[in-house]
């Protein structure tokens, strides 16, 4: 008896150290910003830890790329907004509506579940009212479930604002701007492992501090050249709203996370450019930072177990 208890004892311990050994896996399905661009779609980052999935901002294209991975869109447990600009909530329509169908990539099952600042429940409300017909078409016509077409949406505050089979999510504000407020960024803990989204945000020390430790740290950044902001003010604007690589640098020196990662990358160049100026964006970070950094792309994924492991988009390993 002693003995079949302590064969018992150790597979539930193999068992234990299998699933804590790899808690965690982030996807950036979007790295972009209103740009139209192919390559980059608009702010979207997926988190998977246990049975939990969460998707952090939906930008253009985020049910495109949760398509690509094989995911159902009536998979994610839940939604959370860093704020309310366009380019990080064009794609809510498409989940809400789109993850309603009954298929095999979409069936959700209950009211779509949205955490944001103020003002996303009337988004909410008003979204229902604009696709009131759409709605009553299907229900007659493909009969599928009402209740799956509604929300379930919070207006929230900083702090804890989500915990479910074992996942944390805080919310911190960030500063936006004095004319985007509240704006967050988001805390992710499971298994004794940490990821911290920045949203968008000027330089601001309280990232750092919720990030003291972070095993990812996932940080916006604006890299425009100076000639461009005489040429085109607009630029002035935007870049006001952002965080420079030498600031981004320096919270990153500050959190000493074991990967940071750029995401939503603002650039502008007055030559257009195909793609983001990688290089200079590095070398302006590592006047502050020397650690474990990488330049995010749409579809790179992170698997957060001991370690941090990096993937690109082919699932090639990456080398920070």
């Amino acid at each position: 008896m002693l003995k079949t208890l302590l064969r018992a004892g150790l597979v539930l311990l193999a068992f234990a150290t299998v699933a804590s050994a790899e808690p965690m896996k982030v996807t950036l399905l979007g790295t972009g910003v209103p740009t139209p661009r192919p390559t980059s779609f608009s702010a979207s980052t997926l988190v998977e830890a246990g049975s939990e999935k969460l998707l952090f901002d939906l930008g253009r294209g985020a049910t495109i790329q949760l398509y690509k991975l094989k995911i159902p869109l009536g998979a994610i447990t839940a939604n959370f907004l860093t704020h309310l600009h366009s380019d990080h909530i064009v794609g809510l329509p498409d989940m809400w509506l789109t993850g309603w169908l009954a298929t095999p990539w979409a069936s959700r099952k209950g009211p779509m579940k949205l955490f944001g600042p103020k003002g996303t429940v009337a988004m909410t409300e008003n979204l229902t009212k604009a696709f009131a017909d759409d709605v009553r078409i299907r229900i007659d016509d493909e009969h599928l479930d009402p209740v799956a077409v509604t929300f379930s949406a919070t207006d929230i505050e900083a702090g804890r604002i989500y915990e479910n089979n074992g996942v944390k999510v805080s919310a911190i504000e960030v500063n936006h701007g004095e004319k985007i407020k509240p704006s967050f960024g988001y805390i992710v803990e499971y298994g004794g492992h940490k990821v911290v989204l920045s949203g968008d945000t000027k330089y601001d020390e309280r990232i750092a501090k919720a990030a003291e430790g972070a095993d990812l740290l996932i940080h916006e950044v604006a890299v425009i050249e100076p000639e461009l902001l005489v040429k085109n003010p607009v630029y002035k604007d935007i870049q006001a709203h952002h965080t420079s690589p030498e600031e981004a640098g320096q919270i990153f020196a500050a959190a000493r996370p074991k990967l940071a990662v750029y995401s939503h990358i603002v650039f502008g160049t007055v030559k257009p450019a195909p793609d983001i100026p990688e290089e200079p964006l590095i070398l302006r970070t590592r006047t502050a930072y020397k650690g474990p950094l990488l330049v995010g792309r749409d579809m790179m994924s992170f698997r957060i177990g001991d370690t941090v492991e990096a993937f690109s988009p082919d699932g090639a390993r990456l080398e920070p």
